[in-house]
């Protein structure tokens, strides 16, 4: 007869209990359980939409950027591994593997189905090469929304909300570089590691191992994420015992339940060892965790074991760069990575800030902690690194995000008054964000202002006009991806990307003889191309500037010459 109402209780219970280990209402104040918790509908409903804008927002129109000069050498690296099998890893100057392995994926796809004229045409593009790091900003979102019982119903939605619509997350996972990747694996070890906590499943400790492992085989700064994360850990439980010791008097005479962590007595461990299978098996399964790591990042790093032993080494010699990488460029002050948030990401380090002063404050939530430790200490080691580029800034916004998300989850669970402002704050900070993200990534992309301070040296969109110029020169002499191509400019990244189909493109970086049809030159090359080449070749003004330049970044400009019987009629 009460079968059904019972379920109903029963499940309201389950759904109360995921979000009451938050512990963030204050005391003396019961609410009703409608007013803590959503329902699953409307936890579908919402995360479906937050999913759905994070997606339109990555994948909308992704050739609409030209590549950065990053780009172009990633996508060199690619093109010779989806055409010629090839790729070694070189540790003096590049990232780890995993983007490229990746990226190969749907060329290959396409060339097994369709033959290689479909892989270099629609596998071998702007937009195919850039849905891979778009496909793992959109799963960062995902992996944020699984977090629900960690940092309550609201804290999930909001803080995947605000990373959907992070300016600097939808910037870079818009981009052909390693940040999207890296930063989806830094989450996935922590989600693991945290699943296999609560349910001591062995499939998360090896998920776990696998995301650590294509971590590092991402990036070599995994280093300074890994060993953040691993600081984290042992001080959340310190800070948490040192916290509950202190007012322990205050919780007894408020009557409140003492803090999980510092219930961490012999007994709790042996319950905690138990649930986790046992310590013989616990040992087994971190040996398999230990080898599963080894051997994805030999796989990878060995380039499938094509450059056996040789990547190996490589991989462990890349630290001896790394050590000295940004002793010279990119260096800037101590303070650059805060001012950076402020200017993009205001509603983030606005909200990140007050999560974490409520998460010291109370620190009812051992996660909570966690990921304040997390961002703030990344934010931490970053900034006293003196190397500093605005993609790496991605670090720090995804565990933002996290005790964002807690903030709102703390308004929310104080009551009715406090359920309206944390919905108004959260569709203001959305609403900011989503301005930001929308202006940056679709207008001011290649502004390279200060106040857009993702914007890195980019290449101009006038550059584009250039790549147009080229492909009317080839069209017209009916050679089409034959046509020879002088390029005499010491800077002309991402111009190999844009050119990858020409076969007879010389890079020579200095002024040197040629009777191709087209010659690419600096415009401080001017005059010796005048001297050297006289009638015989005409400079294709772009009508961008007095000087007829094509801008590639800030402080580049190219100059375009085509021989003169391969101009097409003056119009």
């Amino acid at each position: 007869m009460g079968t059904a109402s019972t379920k109903s209780r029963n499940r309201k219970k389950r759904r109360r209990s995921e979000v009451a280990p938050s512990g963030i209402r204050p005391p003396g104040i019961s609410l009703p359980p409608q007013t803590r918790d959503l329902s699953d509908r409307t936890w579908l409903i919402c995360g479906l939409l937050i999913m759905a804008v994070g997606a339109i927002l990555r994948f909308y129109d992704l050739s609409l950027v030209p590549f950065h000069h990053d780009e172009g050498v990633n996508g060199n690296f690619l093109v010779r591994l989806v055409r010629e099998g090839f790729y070694h890893y070189d540790p003096a100057n590049y990232h780890g593997p995993t983007l490229y392995y990746f990226s190969a994926i749907i060329p290959w796809i396409l060339r097994g189905l369709f033959g290689p004229s479909a892989q270099n045409t629609y596998g071998l593009n702007t937009v195919t090469v850039r849905v891979v790091p778009a496909l793992f900003g959109l799963g960062t979102i995902g992996l944020v929304l699984l977090l629900r019982r960690s940092i309550g119903t609201v804290g999930a939605l909001c803080g995947a909300a605000l990373l959907a619509v992070s300016p600097g997350a939808v910037y870079l996972s818009r981009y052909f570089i390693h940040e999207s990747l890296f930063v989806f694996f830094t989450l996935g070890v922590v989600v693991a590691v945290l699943k296999y906590y609560e349910g001591g499943k062995p499939v998360y400790a090896v998920l776990a191992s696998v995301s650590a492992a294509l971590l590092f085989a991402t990036k070599e700064t995994a280093v300074i994420s890994l060993a953040v994360l691993a600081i984290a850990l042992p001080t959340t439980h310190l800070y948490l015992s040192l916290w509950n010791k202190l007012f322990r008097d205050d919780h007894r005479n408020r009557k409140l339940p003492r803090l999980e962590p510092a219930q961490n007595t012999t007994s709790s461990k042996t319950n905690a060892l138990k649930r986790l299978a046992g310590a013989q098996k616990l040992a087994l399964l971190g040996l398999i965790a230990i080898v599963v790591f080894i051997g994805v990042n030999v796989l990878f790093y060995s380039s499938f074991f094509s450059n056996y032993p040789k990547g190996v080494y490589d991989a462990v010699k890349t630290f001896e760069f790394w050590t000295k990488t940004g002793r010279e460029a990119h260096v800037h002050p101590i303070t650059t990575y805060v001012r950076w948030l402020s200017q993009q990401e205001s509603p983030l380090i606005f909200l990140g800030t007050i999560g974490a002063a409520l998460i010291v404050w109370k620190p009812r939530h051992p996660f909570a902690l966690f990921s304040a430790l997390w961002a703030f200490g990344l934010l931490a080691a970053y900034s006293l690194i003196g190397y500093k580029t605005p993609w790496l800034v991605l670090n720090f916004v995804v565990p933002i995000a996290l005790i964002s998300g807690y903030a709102l989850q703390v308004l929310y669970d104080w009551g009715l008054g406090e359920i309206r402002l944390s919905i108004g704050i959260m569709l203001l900070a959305v609403a900011i964000s989503g301005y930001k993200a929308v202006d940056l990534n679709f207008f001011n992309y290649d502004h390279d202002a200060q106040s857009y301070v993702y914007v890195y040296a980019h290449t101009r969109r006038e550059m584009l006009a250039l790549v147009d110029e080229v492909e009317k020169v080839a069209e017209r002499s009916k050679r089409g991806p034959k046509t020879g191509i002088t390029i005499v400019s010491p800077d002309y990244w991402p111009l190999p990307w844009y050119l990858r189909d020409y076969t007879g493109v010389g890079y020579h970086g200095r002024l040197t003889s040629s009777t191709e049809p087209v010659i690419i030159a600096s415009e401080s090359q001017e005059a010796e191309i005048e001297a050297n080449f006289g009638d015989r070749y005409q400079q294709v003004h772009s009508g961008f500037n007095s000087a007829g330049s094509y801008p590639l970044r800030p402080g580049v400009n190219l100059l375009l010459y085509v021989r003169s019987d391969a101009l097409g009629p003056t119009p």
